[in-house]
């Protein structure tokens, strides 16, 4: 099983590590763009409050959002708040998600999320954490992907090869860091197609798993071109 407390606590220095950049900023940047198209940095932390907020519900066994409609709505109606408020509201519902995670509860219990997905409650933190560390990245105020912490991004690498194995738009896909490293190989796809495979640094390597930065223009590419990858 997943180490929760672990994962817990690498939440916690994951989200002081952002909100301590994120308060040298202003209200004017805040309205600046993001990384992601059509989102500005508001977008993303309004994203972020209000997928703690939940997290929380998934934990109580309430639907994690009321409808797709209802949350793409509350990231528009809460994305031009003032930097100050922003702040407020990510603090806060890190401190409500963290308080929900201290309950006395079955860990390994299945819990659903979006749209059907299920998973183990032991899992969720780890998937916090994911939206903490890339959204931060995403807020483009400085914190790249190579500034992931190392355990944090071969573990989001090999998330997201389960996630695209198997899928039949996906063909074979090995990818490997470059240069040898410590030696992780991860496999995906599966679909048609000859096989191939991937070289890069580990941060190269999650640009394309993750439709994030250059989306993989500097990998290396064997035995055929760059396969494309369905949005997350």
């Amino acid at each position: 099983m997943t180490d929760h407390v672990h994962d817990l606590q690498s939440v916690r220095e994951a989200t002081d590590r952002m909100l301590t950049a994120l308060a040298k900023l202003d209200n004017a940047a805040l309205a600046e763009e993001s990384h992601l198209p059509g989102w500005t940095r508001g977008h993303v932390l309004a994203h972020l409050a209000r997928n703690a907020d939940a997290l929380v519900n998934v934990f109580a066994g309430r639907p994690m959002y009321a409808s797709a409609e209802a949350r793409d709505h509350d990231i528009e109606r809460d994305a031009p708040r003032p930097l100050e408020v922003q702040l407020a509201d990510v603090r806060a519902t890190h401190a409500a998600f963290l308080a929900q995670t201290e309950l006395d509860q079955d860990w390994s219990r299945t819990v659903e999320l979006r749209n059907g997905v299920t998973d183990l409650a032991s899992n969720v933190p780890f998937r916090r954490l994911v939206e903490v560390e890339l959204h931060h990245v995403d807020l483009n105020i400085g914190y790249e992907l190579s500034d992931l912490p190392q355990e944090f991004t071969a573990r989001e690498i090999a998330f997201l090869a389960d996630r695209w194995s198997g899928r039949p738009e996906v063909p074979p896909v090995t990818l490997q860091i470059e240069g040898g490293g410590d030696g992780s190989t991860w496999h995906t796809g599966g679909g048609e197609g000859g096989p191939v495979t991937l070289l890069g640094t580990g941060a190269e390597l999650l640009a394309w798993l993750a439709g994030r930065g250059d989306g993989g223009a500097h990998l290396t590419v064997v035995g055929g071109p760059l396969p494309a990858l369905p949005p997350l």
